[in-house]
């Protein structure tokens, strides 16, 4: 069996390709008769509280973003049965858990709080004004 080359995220995240578990079960969708032959659909596991490829930061911002894609173990689970061939799909889920890292790999920026400046305050005031206005002609007159 050939070793696999690992999934390069950034130059700091190298995943190795052992971490991820692969099965393979039958695709829905086209292929006529085939699909009914052909286990091409991927199942990715990949557990991401134990792997030792993401620093503690990226790791928890990962487990936090994505809470709701991982099992109780701590494992993230991934399908792709968007092509016809198996290692197409391979390479499509291995895209997919990229993605997912790279989305959390640099840490969010900090927002400063600024102070609102006049003309803005002004303006909102004015709109505040334009509404009730409006609003208050569309009223009956008192009598």
């Amino acid at each position: 069996m050939a070793v696999l080359p690992p999934l390069v995220v950034t130059d700091q995240i190298t995943i190795a390709r052992a971490e991820f578990r692969l099965t393979f079960v039958r695709s829905s969708g086209p292929g006529g008769q085939n699909v009914n032959k052909t286990s091409t659909k991927v199942v990715l596991r990949w557990n991401v509280t134990e792997s030792e490829s993401l620093s503690e930061a990226v790791r928890s911002r990962f487990l936090a973003r994505y809470r709701r894609r991982m099992t109780e173990r701590g494992e993230l689970v991934l399908t792709s049965e968007r092509y016809r061939q198996r290692g197409r799909n391979i390479e499509d889920a291995l895209q997919k858990v990229r993605a997912l890292i790279l989305a959390v790999a640099q840490p969010p920026k900090v927002r400063k709080k600024k102070r609102l400046s006049k003309g803005s305050k002004e303006a909102r005031l004015r709109d505040k004004r334009a509404v009730s206005d409006k609003k208050r002609s569309r009223q009956p007159p008192d009598l």
